[in-house]
């Protein structure tokens, strides 16, 4: 398997762990760095925030000493704020790679006409990135991840992918769905063929439904793509990177772990959330994790319950103590898809976003509010 290449940025295996909003902070990805090689994207940071110094935004574009590569992921709809965003990455040595975000399609975003909903707009599309790149001056490579588009009625990833590449993008990533999908049904990998196909050399990298090694070995095999993208596949379950590695390696992947390894690897960061971020914090956010470790083990529903409302390392201890540890793994349910699903929605997008794919004064003056929020992302 070819290594990604981008300047001196080496992504070997080619695999990269998708941005997620309130999961891929820098515990999190020490805790994928620790099992397996790629390249471990920060969540998304959105670019006026960055721009204007906002402090939580600050800490997320944060890294470890040894966290190498760095990689920050970038949302925005103005082309001179994404622009002075990545200049300051660069100027301030804040990263060593920037992704461009235009797959989003959770509707507070999409309606603004950001993420997803961006790409229909040619002319806005192509200032973004060549500017981006630009703003970059060949000393950061700069990606662009997205979906096909907005529904099936309105597919933007072709041109888009030819935009991005003609802009010197070091790659382009496309997620297997539209916006109008969001996480629903089975992501169309023959989309990312056609994707290979038109840009014809160009990297292209895969994202949608890899739940496996397995997973990411057919997609590569079926779509000709460059290297995976991974995202709810690795939710409790950062090993999927050493399975990941040993797979792109011609090696024998790994088994799923029993129990025992998962209550310890949960542990593990649990303690990361807290050394990051104090264990008021830590142990919020190890909350959110707790299906995603134990689904399918015989965990008690009590136990569960209070798992999810851990408010000290020590109570998470006693709690953990009272699960039976000797379970294997269900390879069937490891396997299986996880994280967010649910079915197909419209858009939300701004009155009159799909009258012509260019953009307009009334469309600029809507997404005028769309870089304001100061969350970070």
């Amino acid at each position: 398997m070819t290594v990604l290449r981008a300047g001196a940025l080496v992504v070997d295996p080619p695999v990269v762990l998708a941005p997620m909003a309130g999961v891929t902070n820098r515990a999190f990805r020490r805790l994928c760095r620790e099992e397996g090689a790629g390249l471990y994207v920060s969540e998304m940071v959105t670019s006026r925030a960055l721009v204007e110094r906002h402090e939580a935004t600050l800490d997320m574009v944060r890294f470890e000493p040894d966290e190498s590569p760095r990689s920050v992921q970038l949302y925005g709809v103005d082309p001179a704020v994404v622009s002075e965003a990545v200049r300051m990455v660069v100027d301030e040595d804040l990263a060593d790679h920037v992704d461009l975000n235009f797959g989003c399609p959770v509707p507070k975003v999409t309606r603004k006409g950001g993420g997803s909903a961006l790409p229909w707009k040619r002319d806005l599309f192509r200032d973004i990135v060549t500017g981006a790149v630009a703003a970059a001056r060949g000393q950061v490579p700069v990606t662009v991840k997205m979906r096909k588009g907005i529904d099936d009625d309105h597919l933007t990833y072709l041109d888009a992918g030819r935009t991005a590449a003609d802009a010197g993008v070091a790659w382009v990533a496309l997620h297997g769905r539209t916006a109008s999908q969001m996480y629903a049904g089975t992501a169309d990998w023959t989309a990312i063929t056609r994707l290979v196909e038109h840009l014809d050399g160009f990297p292209v990298l895969g994202n949608g439904d890899i739940f496996s090694a397995q997973d990411a070995l057919r997609m590569v095999d079926e779509t000709g793509c460059a290297g995976v993208v991974v995202g709810r596949g690795c939710l409790g379950r950062p090993w999927l990177f050493g399975q990941l590695a040993a797979a792109f390696a011609g090696e024998p992947i790994p088994p799923d772990p029993d129990l025992r390894h998962v209550i310890l690897t949960f542990r593990r960061h649990a303690e990361l959330l807290v050394e990051a971020f104090g264990e008021r914090t830590g142990c919020c956010e190890i909350r959110k994790h707790v299906a995603w470790y134990f689904k399918g083990y015989a965990v008690r529903r009590h136990v569960r319950q209070d798992l999810a409302n851990v408010t000290s390392l020590t109570e998470l201890d006693d709690l953990l103590s009272l699960i039976d540890p000797d379970q294997p793994a269900d390879a069937e349910v490891m396997s299986a898809p996880r994280g967010r699903t649910g079915g197909e929605r419209t858009p939300a997008l701004p009155d009159g976003w799909l009258d012509s794919p260019y953009l307009g004064s009334a469309d600029a003056a809507c997404m005028h509010e769309a870089e304001l929020s100061v969350s970070g992302g």
